[in-house]
């Protein structure tokens, strides 16, 4: 791999690629082109010929990429060359449909335990995989070498959960409570905030034409009527 740094949205991206790729290697798709990887993906062509090339040339000009080969490339950059295990704390609605998901359809993560503070949780099971208290998480995570945590609790949780995984050995967190982690340098966050992916997505939802009218409507009349107060 070269020495110079790569992006955080080239990391990212990576995943995105290889799920395609197992897509296309499952259809039985020998050889894919950029433009390919452009149309399934929604990024460039040239944006994905930039990201493989941070890595190495894995393409042959006039053909394409052999799928099986930049997949198994693909695999080793991001580390997934052996079953990454990792733990889920907070067994609520969202933590037990992360832990379900990721153990049936997931084949790079392997989630070996969840976590909550509930006792009417602890000591039940998600599917196979069994639910702890809270406060067997050091033990657990640094008995078993886990590096990546995935945590789902309610945001006046998030932080204190944050700082007990990292100081069990935990170095990538994957946070879907809807807060800012405080968390020292080598530690790496990835927000999934669900709610503001959906308010996000609601821009959409109506005519341009419409919301632009409605806005200047506002705009006109001094102030909406339809401003909500925050608690």
């Amino acid at each position: 791999m070269p020495e110079r740094n790569v992006s955080k949205s080239v990391i990212k991206r990576l995943p995105v690629y290889l799920r395609i790729l197992d897509q296309l290697i499952q259809r039985r798709v020998d050889m894919v082109s950029s433009k390919e990887l452009s149309n399934e993906s929604g990024f460039t062509a040239e944006q994905i010929r930039k990201d493989l090339a941070y890595f190495g040339a894995f393409g042959t000009r006039g053909a394409g990429y052999n799928t099986v080969y930049l997949r198994e490339r693909i695999i080793k950059i991001i580390g997934l060359d052996k079953k990454i295990d990792t733990v889920v704390i907070g067994a609520g609605n969202l933590g037990t449909a992360l832990t379900r998901y990721n153990s049936a359809k997931n084949p790079y993560v392997n989630v070996t335990a969840a976590f909550d503070r509930d006792s009417r949780l602890v000591g039940k099971k998600i599917d196979n995989i069994e639910i702890f208290d809270i406060e067997e998480a050091p033990r657990y995570i640094g008995g078993q070498d886990i590096r990546v945590a995935i945590i789902a609790v309610p945001a006046a949780a998030a932080q204190e959960a944050a700082d007990l995984v990292v100081k069990s050995g935990v170095r990538a967190i994957l946070n879907f409570a809807p807060v800012k982690l405080h968390v020292p340098e080598g530690v790496h966050v990835h927000n999934a905030d669900l709610t503001i992916e959906l308010q996000s997505l609601i821009y959409y939802s109506s005519a341009e034409e419409e919301r632009n009218e409605r806005l200047k409507k506002e705009t006109k009349d001094g102030k909406s009527d339809k401003s909500f107060p925050l608690e």
